[in-house]
């Protein structure tokens, strides 16, 4: 399904298409979710789980502010040039929701409970002495979320103009609500 959504978008991907990449039959994809809204929704939320797990790896390391700010960054430039189909499920996720209350719904509570978990992570690194936050832990997490998907879309939009400048002003920006 990702690489389906990738390529052809969701209206132009079909069970057909996705059954047909991923070796299974029509019905096994209907059977388990429904409709090709369903089995997009479960692609990111599994896809999201996953890179969350990994996240939360690698910012356990983080020792200072700076730590916790570049691997953050580095995690969507890695995101960005080795996996570029993820976020675009993403926006075609968030696209879908603009027209679907179901799928609104369920877009949400994955975008809350993104949310909760990064904030669970700054919160404890705050009481730890890691770092100190300048605002409330999720309006902290929702502003780096809005800058990555900001940088997101502007860099697969341009993937060859050099954005460096850009995260460097990004990264200025995170440092005044994250401090050592």
């Amino acid at each position: 399904m990702r690489r389906s959504v990738a390529r052809r978008g969701t209206a132009g991907s079909t069970f057909e298409h996705v059954a047909r990449e991923a070796g299974v039959s029509r019905g096994l994809l209907h059977y388990y979710f429904g409709t090709k809204e369903q089995l997009l929704v479960e692609a990111v939320r599994r896809d999201c789980e996953l890179r969350l797990e990994l996240l939360e790896r690698r910012l356990a390391g983080a020792q200072s502010a700076g730590d916790f700010i570049d691997l953050m960054a580095q995690d969507l430039q890695e995101t960005l040039r080795d996996d570029p189909d993820f976020i675009t499920l993403l926006f075609e996720l968030f696209t879908l929701a603009r027209r679907n209350d179901d799928i609104a719904l369920e877009y949400a509570q994955l975008m809350r409970r993104t949310r909760e978990r990064v904030a669970e992570l700054l919160s404890a690194a705050h009481r730890e002495g890691v770092l100190s936050l300048h605002a409330q832990p999720e309006a902290v997490v929702e502003i780096l979320f809005s800058l990555a998907d900001g940088f997101a879309l502007r860099m697969l939009t341009e993937p060859d103009r050099d954005f460096s400048a850009t995260i460097g002003a990004g990264i200025t920006c995170a440092r005044a609500l994250l401090a050592d």
